[in-house]
């Protein structure tokens, strides 16, 4: 999937302001518009242009897509960074994703879509709209619970139409069980109601920080352990972190490679809770001194051993 330079294709800087950006629309809508240009890629372009001008006029696409930097070129094999728009702050978009290109959908494809009609009421009293981010925490989090100050980017207009970003930060309580996907509701955090309306609502997504041991599918928590051959093959107890701290795992007599071994509800909480999986990694030890090679050498004399005898070569 191509990148795509929006600025570049609006003829404007990183920094116009909004007007600027509507008036470089209009100029190159009349420019190329399918029914009236004769240039050869008039129906691309105009395309080009239509997709550039539903990010670039709304203030929380521009600067949701600020945020991937200027460093990217036109036509840069791109995929999104993991998370690049954790933390941002919206309230919903209105383009159609499916109208557009790979590149649009894969950054305001989801988050983005319109929030829904939150100004109900009669006269001018209105809900205020809700809004919605993406916050990462800890897996251990998620076992615990816990309290955390979370920032919030979201963008404003200056009085000369520039796109900037404001960060507030919040307290949330992060529910114990909570899991990735999970949206907490924060009464009252959206936009400003009219009149006697009262405020909309601000839900925050889950997603877990990258963790060094652990990988999380739904409440199931997936870890790596490395063992050695002896203690593949003879059986041992040995010591298996989890999310919770260190337990004690037997390692069954005759382990093959990649065996799992199943510690029940010891994922993420919940009714039910998630298991724990521990996937075997069985690792050979270095052979780099004289007694390693030689310890090798007995093993491959005395076990007449051949790990290939089954392929038939």
């Amino acid at each position: 999937m191509d990148f795509k330079d929006y600025y570049k294709i609006m003829g404007v800087e990183r920094g116009a302001s909004q007007d600027d950006i509507k008036r470089a629309y209009r100029k190159l809508a009349r420019k190329y518009h399918p029914d009236v240009s004769k240039e050869a890629d008039a129906e691309a372009r105009f395309k080009d242009l239509g997709e550039a001008y539903a990010v670039l006029k709304d203030p929380e696409k521009r600067a949701a897509y600020d945020q991937l930097g200027a460093n990217w070129k036109a036509g840069q094999d791109f995929k999104p960074p993991p998370d690049w728009d954790a933390g941002f702050e919206f309230s919903g978009g209105g383009a159609d994703a499916a109208a557009f290109s790979d590149f649009f959908e894969s950054l305001f494809g989801r988050g983005f879509q319109p929030a829904g009609d939150a100004r109900r009421g009669a006269g001018i009293h209105a809900q205020g709209e809700d809004h919605h981010a993406k916050v990462l925490i800890d897996l251990e989090d998620a076992y615990r619970g816990a309290s955390r100050s979370i920032s919030l980017r979201a963008p404003e207009l200056d009085s000369s139409g520039h796109v900037s970003t404001r960060t507030r930060t919040l307290n949330v309580k992060i529910p114990k069980g909570v899991k990735q996907g999970q949206r907490i509701r924060l009464s009252g955090q959206g936009s400003p109601g009219m009149g006697e309306g009262r405020a909309g609502d601000l839900y925050l997504e889950i997603e877990f920080n990258p963790h060094r041991l652990f990988r999380v599918e739904g409440r199931d928590v997936y870890l790596e352990l490395p063992v050695a051959p002896w203690e593949a093959a003879l059986g041992a107890t040995v010591k298996a972190p989890t999310p919770e701290g260190p337990v004690d795992l037997k390692i069954p007599k005759g382990t093959t490679r990649g065996r799992k071994l199943r510690l029940q509800n010891r994922g993420i909480p919940g009714k039910p809770p998630g298991d724990l999986f521990v996937e075997l990694v069985i690792t050979l030890p270095p052979a780099e001194s004289d007694s390693a090679r030689a310890l090798y050498q007995k093993m491959q004399q005395d076990l007449a051993y051949d790990p290939r005898s089954k392929l038939g070569v």
